[in-house]
This record gives C-alpha cells, sequence and structure tokens, in this order.
C-alpha cells in the first residue's frame, strides 16, 4: 500500500527548507519601499530588462568563471527564465524553412521537446550519445557531415524563409542543445576539451549552441578529503569569445541560458542570456517582448537585491552548496549500500567522479527488471515517483542504437 505522503525524486527544484523565504520578503519589501525602483519594476520596462540587474549580473558571472575578458551588461539580457527564453530563441534565431536538424545530447532534458516542435521542429530533432566527457562531439560532426551530404530539401540554400530579414537577426543553419555541466538527467559534466571541439564544430556548421548553464553553480566540490577543489569549467559562451581568436561573425555561435530556477525557486520565473552584444540585442527584439515588455520586471528588482549586498553568492556558498553536497552523499550511499548488492550502478558517484554537482543520479538497472516496472512499482508501493529512462530519449532521434529500449535506467534527484 502506498505511502500517503507523495515522495518526488523525478522533478528538480530546490526544497522549501532551502528557499531563502525571508531574505526574498525583505528584497520585495525594499524594492517595493522604493520609488525609484518600484515605479520602474511595475513598467513594461526596457527590452534587454531590468539594467541594474543586468549588471550585477555581469559582475558576479566575471568573478565566478574568471574569463579571459570581463562581462559586460551588454552581454546579459534578462528572460522569464531558460525554457521561455529558448522558445525566444527559436523565434528569432531559427526558421523552418531554412533551420535544418535540431541535435540534442541523448539522453536529454525531456520537457523541451515540445518548446523545439512549438518552434516548427517535429521530426526534426536528432540525439547524440554522451561518454564521460559530455556530448560525443565527434559522432556529431559525422552527423552532421552526414546531413550535410544527403540531398535532404533542408540542405539546400535557395529555400524560401517564413521570417522576414531584419539586422538584429541571423538565421542559423543548425541548433544544438546540450546542458554542458551536471547535465540532466545524467548528471554528466562536459570536460574542457570536448567543450572547445563543439564551439569549433559548431561554427563550421553555421550551428547555435544553446547551452543550458542553470546547474553551474551547484557544484559540490570536494565530497571527500582526497579530491582536489576544481574550478568552475569556463562555459561554452566563454570559450567561444576566445578559441581560435573569437567568433566568427557579430552573433557568435554560443548562447548560454540562466536562471534563477534552480538557486531561489521556479516561480521567481527570472533567468538570463549571454552571448555577444548583437545576439543579446537581437535576442531582446522577439515581438513577445517588444509587445509585452520585459520578462519578469518586477520580480527583476527583487532579485536584483539579493546580488546587490552579495547575498545570493554566500547563500549559494554556504547554504545550497553544502546541504546539496549533504544529500547527494547521501542518496549516493542508499544507493550503493542498498540497491549496489542487487546489481544497481549510478552516476556521477561522489567518491569516484572527477566533478558531482546538480539535482541529478542516474541510475543504471541489471538486465533482470526494467525502469518502467521500477517506477510503477514504487509509485504503486511507496508513493515515490521516479523518472524512467525512456523519457530523456530525443523522439525519433534512434542515435543510441536503442538505448533505452530496455528501459533499463532511472533518474533520482537529489531535492527531496
Amino acid at each position: 500500500m502506498a505511502s500517503t505522503t507523495q515522495i518526488d525524486l523525478f522533478q528538480g527544484w530546490p526544497a522549501t527548507a532551502m528557499l531563502p523565504v525571508e531574505r526574498l520578503k525583505q528584497a520585495a519589501n525594499n524594492a517595493l519601499s522604493n520609488k525609484a525602483i518600484f515605479a520602474e519594476g511595475f513598467s513594461y520596462g526596457p527590452d534587454e530588462g531590468y539594467f541594474p540587474l543586468r549588471k550585477n549580473i555581469a559582475d558576479w558571472l566575471s568573478r565566478y568563471y574568471a574569463p579571459a575578458q570581463p562581462i559586460s551588461a551588454e552581454r546579459i539580457c534578462i528572460t522569464g527564465g531558460a525554457s521561455q527564453n529558448l522558445a525566444c530563441v527559436l523565434q528569432v534565431f531559427t526558421d523552418p524553412a531554412q533551420t535544418g536538424i535540431i541535435w540534442l545530447v541523448e539522453p536529454t532534458y525531456h520537457l523541451v521537446f515540445r518548446v523545439f516542435e512549438d518552434a516548427g521542429f517535429i521530426g526534426r530533432m536528432r540525439g547524440i550519445p554522451e561518454d564521460e566527457e559530455g556530448m560525443d562531439v565527434a559522432a556529431l560532426e559525422l552527423a552532421l557531415d552526414a546531413f550535410e551530404h544527403s540531398g535532404d530539401p533542408a540542405c539546400r540554400n535557395d529555400r524560401k524563409t517564413y521570417k522576414p530579414r531584419k539586422p538584429y537577426r541571423k538565421i542559423y543553419k543548425h541548433v544544438i542543445y546540450c546542458v554542458p555541466s551536471f547535465s540532466n538527467p545524467s548528471g554528466t559534466t562536459m570536460s574542457h576539451p570536448r567543450r572547445e571541439t563543439l564551439v569549433r564544430v559548431a561554427r563550421k556548421y553555421n550551428a547555435l549552441v544553446v547551452a543550458d548553464d542553470v546547474y553551474d553553480f551547484l557544484s559540490w566540490g570536494v565530497t571527500h578529503p582526497a579530491k582536489p577543489v576544481l574550478r568552475p569549467q569556463l562555459r561554452l559562451v566563454d570559450i567561444d569569445r576566445v578559441v581560435d581568436g573569437g567568433p566568427k561573425d557579430r552573433f557568435g555561435n554560443v548562447v548560454s541560458n540562466g536562471s534563477f530556477s534552480k538557486l531561489i525557486g521556479p516561480g521567481c520565473r527570472v533567468g538570463w542570456a549571454e552571448g555577444t552584444e548583437d545576439f543579446i540585442y537581437g535576442l531582446s527584439q522577439a515581438g513577445s517582448t517588444r509587445s509585452g515588455g520585459a520578462p519578469s520586471q518586477l520580480v527583476s528588482t527583487f532579485i536584483n537585491e539579493l546580488l546587490e549586498d552579495n547575498f545570493l553568492p554566500e547563500y549559494i556558498t554556504n547554504i545550497l552548496v553544502p546541504e546539496g553536497r549533504r544529500r547527494h552523499c547521501l542518496l549516493a550511499w542508499a544507493i550503493k549500500t542498498h540497491l549496489g548488492p542487487l546489481g544497481v550502478s549510478f552516476a556521477p558517484d561522489p567518491e569516484i567522479s572527477p566533478v558531482a554537482g546538480g539535482y541529478y543520479i542516474w541510475v543504471q538497472l541489471p538486465a533482470a527488471v526494467t525502469a518502467t516496472q521500477v517506477c510503477q512499482e514504487a509509485l504503486e508501493m511507496q508513493n515515490l515517483v521516479l523518472g524512467s529512462g525512456e523519457t530523456f530519449a530525443v523522439p525519433g532521434g534512434n542515435a543510441l542504437g536503442g538505448r533505452f529500449a530496455s528501459q533499463a535506467e532511472t533518474l533520482f534527484h537529489v531535492r527531496g
């Protein structure tokens, strides 16, 4: 008989006990008590979003990632979260008549499929496998090359366009989607050499890399004394600024999708995008933004308060990361202790993985059972919600040679 209290190890967001409720309440009160702030907060706002927040995000990212060049506010625009921003990216920078294929790391974030379908790419998504270093970029390049020489109508350069030519717009030939750090759902982190290669491949095939960098700050670092402390990986957007002399045109080939959803709470609906100045300006010209104003303008003034006094970076360092590390290690220990003798393995293992972080643990089941069986019985017997491996397979992608056909993998996360 199932427990009356449901435990959800499928969804990924901060547990209620980890939310900075009191500080956010204070931030909202401060913003709403200052006429100069709330007057702007209640307005439509500039297309690129609330400038003080853009500036503070740029400074925060510059300190955290320490890129070769500091990040300016002009490289940042405010979004309504990573998913909303992906939809805007597709609206501005793709055209179903000219953009060929959406290439996704596999397994991948399953709710992204509908965003691509709504943008006109149903049946045009392809999965690219990953290994311990992230997306298999060699396999991606082979697939891109095969597509370019396939005679597919999408390869032609003389096709009509559904979208008007605008000076702020570039239509990319392909889109590559990945979660470079602590990937959802596998927890894999892409190595630096693999990231450099991915940027070069994107440039070669006129592709836009959409990097969901939403878990970067949730790096657990040292989980046992033998491990060195690792600096955060340079993001793909940082690499695009410098590798081989920098971007080949004014738009670049990478956009970084950031979000406060995993740090403060998804209900805030505030995120940010980073790219070249021209890319960011073009993104801010999406029709929904031009009509409706800057996304999450009022809440942006609240979030800005958390960066003005450095509360949020300190909260991440002193609360979210230690507690996330504790929960990750506890869940890993429980899986290893209770399920390991049954033939279950998992990744990332904080005791052996070079990096660990994010919300997800990817479990490999023994051949005798399937993830569908395990998920169904967990729900019926314990009211426990898990994610079955096939959920994260790209629709019609067939890139992994049937890896998910056995449904032998499942997902846990460390929120609980």
